[in-house]
């Protein structure tokens, strides 16, 4: 080999040697990045999943209160709608009475006989009467009764009656009713004094 191809031999190993070195120096910087990369997201970690976390909570609340806020317009309207169409079951089964009413008035114009009047507005009062209770509404019995303010209203204080009828119900002006054991109108009596 001459001086020419000797030369060339070196030069092509000086060559490739810097490409080697190139290559492990690029090869060092990157691991050195990385490794400052891992070392800045492990600092940056906590932060990020804090910030992750929070805008997770915010999403789940923003959802939250939308449903809250859904739920709460759904039973404003739903309580309009009950207070509307709540006495709707009652007026139904009044509806058959009122027919009855109706039917008494019209053949009470054919009768003249006070006593079939009277019949047919028992029946229909009774029927009344039936219908109320199968909604809950009781009478309050003020017959020998002590007076309750609970139930009673006074409306007369009656004197010298004696000392066993102080204190009880002489008289109903008004009959009371309960619906559901809640008084709903209180029965106006006359006391003993």
């Amino acid at each position: 080999m001459d001086e020419k191809e000797l030369n060339e031999e070196e030069q092509l190993t000086d060559e490739v040697a810097e490409e080697q070195t190139a290559d492990e120096m690029a090869v060092a910087e990157n691991e050195v990045s990385v490794e400052e990369t891992e070392d800045t997201a492990e600092a940056k970690d906590p932060l990020e999943l804090a910030n992750e976390q929070a805008a997770e909570w915010k999403t789940k609340y923003a959802y939250l209160a939308a449903e809250f806020d859904n739920y709460r317009k759904r039973t404003i309207k739903e309580r309009a709608e009950l207070i509307l169409n709540g006495g709707e079951k009652v007026i139904s089964t009044l509806l058959p009475v009122l027919d009855d009413m109706e039917r008494a008035i019209k053949n009470g114009e054919s009768t003249e006989d006070p006593a079939v009047l009277r019949e047919g507005m028992e029946l229909i009062y009774h029927k009344l009467v039936k219908v109320l209770e199968g909604h809950g509404v009781q009478k309050i019995e003020t017959e020998n009764a002590d007076f309750d303010t609970d139930i009673h209203e006074a409306v007369a204080m009656v004197p010298g009656m004696g000392d066993d009828k102080k204190g009880k119900v002489i008289d109903c002006l008004a009959t009371g009713y309960k619906l559901n054991d809640k008084v709903i109108r209180h029965a106006k009596v006359a006391v003993g004094q």
